[in-house]
Order: C-alpha cells, then structure tokens, then sequence
C-alpha cells in the first residue's frame, strides 16, 4: 500500500467540485469525511456562443465581463474585490462553421473523431483573432460586427477572470424583409439539453446551432417530439461535430411534418457541446430560444413584460406519468391565479402548448408553476413565448422565449446592458428576499454603483437602473443575495412602442466559486 499527499487544492479539483463532502478512503480502517465549508474561486470558464443570424441588414454586438470576486462569504453583501486580473485571460475565438462534404470522402466517424476531411475543413476556415478580450474584472469590454459574417465563438477564461465570466451576443435586424432583436448569453458547454417551444410550422424557421469547444470531435443526437409524441426523423442521429466548429441544423430538415410546437432533445455522446435554438417567425421576428431547467419543485419563468400583447406556454414531460401544475401569476402585489388557466396538464411523451393571452395586463410578472398534489414528479422543461405589438392591431409583432430557469443561489449576472431599455425582474417564489443589485462601470467609462433591494414572498419586482453619471457604453447588472429562494431576468428592448422589438435573458447562479474542506493541512490519502 502506498501513501500518497495530495495537496488542499488537488483535492478539492478532483472530490470537492463535484460533491458536498468529500470522503477519502485508504483501507478498511481509514476513513476521513471532509465537511467542505469554505468557498473559494474556480479557476477556469468555458463559454460556448452560437453564429448570430445570417441576415444583411444583422448588427451584432458581444459584451464580455467578468465581476470583481468579493470574499466568497460577502458576496450578497455587495462588497468590491481587487480588479486586478494577476495575469489572468479570458476571451473566444471564432469557431468555424463545419459543413460535411460528401465529394471528397468525408464521412461522420463513430464517437465524433475528425476525419481528415474534417481537419482540412477546419484548418481552412475562419481565423483566431481574440474577441471581446478581458484584461481587468469590473469593466465590460464590447465590439460590434456588421451583416451575416458574424462567426460562432468559443473560448476560456482563466484565473482572477474566470469566476462568473458573461458574455452576452444581442443582434438586430434592421431590414424591410427581417425585423427584431436575438438576444443570448453565452453558454457554458454540457452534454445535454432540453428545449421547448421549436417549431416546424410552415412559418418559422428553427435551427439548432451545435457548437463543440474542444480539440476533440463528437457525434450528436437530436430527438423531436410533439403534441403526438416522439416524431421518427432518419437524419437526426450521428451528427459529426469536429472539434473547435459550430454545425447549425435546421429542424425542417429533420422531419416532414410541420408541427406547431416542439421538444427538441439535444445530447453528446462523447465530450460537450454548446446548444441554442434559433427561432425566426415569418410573421412575428425572432429571437433564441435558451435550453430549459427541470427542476424538482417549483419552475419559474421571470421576466414577462408589462406589455405582452400575448403568451403561449409550451412544456414537455419525458417522464412515464403525466405532471399536473397549478399556475400562479407573481406581480407587484402578490401572486394570483389566472382566470382559465388555474392548472395544465402536461401528458406524459408530448408536447402540451398553452395560450395564456395577455397574461400580465400591463405589470411585469413572473410565471410560477408548482406541482399539484399526487401527481407526477419527472422533470418538466417548460418555455414562454411572449409576443411584443404596437397598439393597433395591424403594427409589427416581435417575439421572445423565456425558459424555465435556475434560482441565484449567490451570484449572477447579465451584460450587455444599455442605458434605455433594461428592465431587471426579480422575483420571490416564496418568502421575501434580500438582494443587491450592483450597475457596472460602463465599457467607455464610469463606476460601479451597488443598492440593496427587498423582494417581498410571492411578488415581482421590476428594476429600471437609474445609472451613475459618467457611465458610457454597455454595462453589467449583478444580482447577489444570501437568501432565496430568488429568481431573475433582464428585458432588453429596441425600437419605439409603435414598433417594439426585444429580447429577455435569464439570470442564473453563476457558480463562481466552488466549497473546500475549511483545513489549511494537506490531505493524506491511501491508495493502493
């Protein structure tokens, strides 16, 4: 037997990130059980964006921050870290898109290994230039680029710049043919998703942007399922993914049918991928649709805006028994139950879609859905798709897709952010909440500014950030609260009210930090 020393933060890299104690065992004598306790910073961030729409008249803007990283302990205190980034990097670079060419011989590989077809594809396209580098935490930095040319991206952040590393990607369409606002933060790669509301129908347009990070390739699946249930597709199997490309697949080509409304499951069968869903609506503009959360109890949906012309729920169950949800509606004051709507009842294997109609009546809201009694308790992806308008009837609609999303356990935050047009929503599911809201320098200048809110139990709060004199450019919006449960969303919107375009984005825990056993000794572990 030999006994090996593993140092605190070797130990913490391979037990400590992953679970809450960690417990070493040499024999069957020693034992030792680690409470973790302290949280300290992760030390490396990977950010997956998807290629922004192919359209002329498209604007894309990418804003990256990273916020200063108080003591772990005072984060929802509001309290300032060093800036400095100590070396530390963060930044991404385009990721080709791959497109398989079956002249030359190329072929899909089992388990996602490039081809050398792959690699000649790969090598020729695109380049590495840095986009949106960071150099200090608390100051956005922001770029812009013009038309379809706008590549998918990907990359690393590391050390002082890693822990909560945003990028947020809004575009906008200007044209007479496309109109609207895409608006996505940058997501963190995973080996499976699940979205709900893609559509087939003949007015849309959906593709699912697949985008692999790494050096290695990988092979994807992708599983539609509709109101009848799992929709049978030849070409949504076995789709190659070389390392460092992005491969968009539009949904059409999958199946046939036009189907109004959609689950789409997306999974990896080797390494991870980032995963989005871009959805263009012929007759109402177009955004992403984010990848939802299924948690056990509760799923939220913040940030519906006072305006909704209109709502439609779309949610799925991949689970044997059917979920029964009661559905609250969380203003200003309270939350209700809206009239029509008191439950839905998701069948277990199909898509059940839901219009909700004008659901807030002129005050921001939140979706809040419980589970009812005795029933079901698989998981539920569940998304909103909220529809914009001007004031007659025949005025330009824009939409936007608002997924069911994670708590801010901590820490979260959303750039991107301009000086009109941004609403923060938070909502308290439950009791009240104490939280902070923290605006940023702006990317051309400026200083932080942090103000402490209280969200009362079952209420939306919505916050119009009164910025700082001297703020210039795009800025962050950091949420922080020891309390909880609370959720999050900012609305960014475009335009005028005759013709309103605009885009939400969920806030969630950012993760920044990860629990260590409180010990400043090293570790003896025994290993055979």
């Amino acid at each position: 037997m030999n006994r090996t020393l593993i140092s605190l933060v070797a130990a913490v890299a391979g037990l400590g990130a992953l679970t809450g104690a960690a417990t070493l065992r040499g024999d069957d004598t020693d034992t030792a059980t680690l409470e973790q306790r302290m949280p300290v910073p992760v030390e490396r961030s990977t950010l997956t964006c998807p290629r922004p729409t192919a359209s002329e008249s498209a604007t894309t803007w990418y804003t990256a921050y990273t916020p200063p990283l108080a003591d772990a302990r005072d984060l929802a205190d509001g309290e300032d870290g060093d800036g400095g980034s100590g070396g530390a990097s963060a930044a991404l670079v385009p990721a080709p898109e791959y497109a398989p060419d079956v002249s030359d011989g190329t072929e899909e590989s089992d388990g996602g290994e490039e081809t050398e077809g792959d690699e000649e594809d790969t090598e020729e396209s695109g380049d590495t230039e840095p986009v949106v580098p960071l150099e200090e935490t608390g100051i956005p930095v922001t770029t812009d680029v013009d038309g379809p040319d706008g590549p998918a991206l990907t990359g690393t952040a590391e050390g002082a710049l890693a822990p909560g590393w945003t990028v947020q990607q809004t575009t906008r369409l200007t044209g007479s043919a496309d109109h609207g606002v895409l608006g996505t933060s940058c997501q963190t790669p995973d080996t499976e998703f699940w979205f709900a509301g893609a559509s087939t129908a003949g007015s849309r347009r959906d593709y699912v942007h697949l985008t692999n990070p790494d050096p290695a390739g990988t092979v994807v699946d992708i599983e539609l399922y509709g109101p009848e249930g799992p929709i049978e597709s030849e070409t949504a199997q076995n789709i190659s993914v070389p390392g460092g490309t992005t491969v968009p697949v539009r949904l059409g080509s999958l199946t046939e049918a036009e189907v109004p409304a959609l689950a789409v499951h997306v999974t990896a069968r080797t390494g991870r991928i980032g995963a989005q869903v871009e959805a263009v609506d012929a007759t109402g503009g177009a955004d992403w649709l984010p990848p939802s959360d299924a948690p056990d109890d509760t799923l939220v949906i913040p940030g519906i805006p006072a305006n909704a012309r209109s709502a439609r729920l779309v949610a799925f169950t991949p689970a044997e028994e059917d979920v029964v949800l009661d559905v609250g509606l969380a203003g200003a004051t309270g939350t209700i139950t809206p009239a029509g709507h008191e439950t839905i009842d998701v069948k277990a294997g199909t898509v059940t879609a839901v219009d909700l109609g004008s659901l807030t009546q002129d005050e921001a809201g939140s979706l809040v859905l419980s589970r009812a009694s005795r029933t079901g308790s698989g998981p539920v992806f569940a998304a909103l798709q909220v529809t914009l308008g001007g004031p007659d009837e025949d005025d330009p609609t824009e939409l936007a897709f608002i997924p069911v999303t994670g708590p801010v356990d901590t820490r979260a935050t959303v750039s991107g952010n301009t000086a009109s047009g941004t609403a923060l929503t938070l909502v308290a599911p439950d009791e009240a909440v104490e939280a902070t809201v923290t605006i940023s320098a702006g990317a051309g200048g400026g200083e932080p500014v942090t103000e402490s809110y209280t969200v009362d139990g079952r209420t939306t709060l919505e916050i119009r950030p009164e910025l700082p004199d001297g703020t210039d450019g795009p800025y962050a919006l950091t949420v922080a609260t020891s309390d909880g449960p609370l959720y999050a969303a900012r609305v960014l919107t475009m335009g005028d009210e005759d013709a309103p375009e605009f885009t939400v984005q969920t806030l969630t825990d950012d993760r920044s930090t990860v629990a260590v056993p409180d010990t400043e000794e090293d570790l003896a572990v025994l290993t055979d």
